[in-house]
């Protein structure tokens, strides 16, 4: 079975921000990444219901790191497992486990991609188009590299990891895009 994906809200950057809110179908799974910032939660929650998904049908959120503009709408999926780089959180449970190589379902699988912050993880869906990377490791399609990255050599080194395997990248603030040459490495 492959996965399907949606954007919720394509984020940005300048005088205001918001992130990049994706959505991922696989089976039973129902996934949310990085349901953070944004203008209005109807920005997140209208396409959702559009795609026939109640936020309580939601099963799974996934944070690629912990900074609020990535985080700050997660309680709109009161169901949701909740997935960071080191654990599963769901109810009062928490249950440590590493990201890296984390099945969410069949289709659906967590690796670390450190850079941004230590802590950073992407998420990859096999489609039938080929693997979809949700991921902070560019915040746009051009973005050469991060003024706040934590270790600049780790995020090169994440992107020529998710550039070897995916398809589409979806950066943290921006629209989906198509890895060429020309991508930032």
């Amino acid at each position: 079975m492959s996965a399907t994906v949606s954007l919720l809200h394509t984020g940005y950057l300048g005088g205001a921000v918001a992130s990049t809110v994706g959505f991922i179908r696989d089976g039973s799974r129902l996934i949310v990444t990085d349901p953070g910032m944004v203008r209005d939660r109807a920005l997140i929650l209208d396409p959702l219901r559009a795609l026939g998904v109640r936020p309580q049908d939601v099963t799974d959120v996934v944070f690629s790191h912990h900074h609020p503009d990535h985080t700050l709408n997660a309680a709109l999926f009161p169901a949701a497992r909740f997935h960071d780089h080191w654990a599963i959180y769901h109810g009062d449970v928490w249950e440590d486990r590493d990201a890296e190589g984390f099945e969410l379902s069949p289709s659906v699988r967590l690796i670390r991609t450190p850079g941004h912050t230590p802590q950073d993880i992407t998420t990859l869906a096999d489609t039938a188009d080929g693997l979809v990377a949700f991921t902070h490791l560019w915040t746009t399609a051009t973005s050469a590299g991060d003024p706040y990255a934590t270790d600049l050599d780790a995020l090169h080194a994440g992107r020529e990891r998710v550039l070897a395997l995916a398809a589409l990248v979806v950066p943290g603030h921006g629209p989906a895009f198509t890895p060429t040459a020309a991508t930032p490495r």
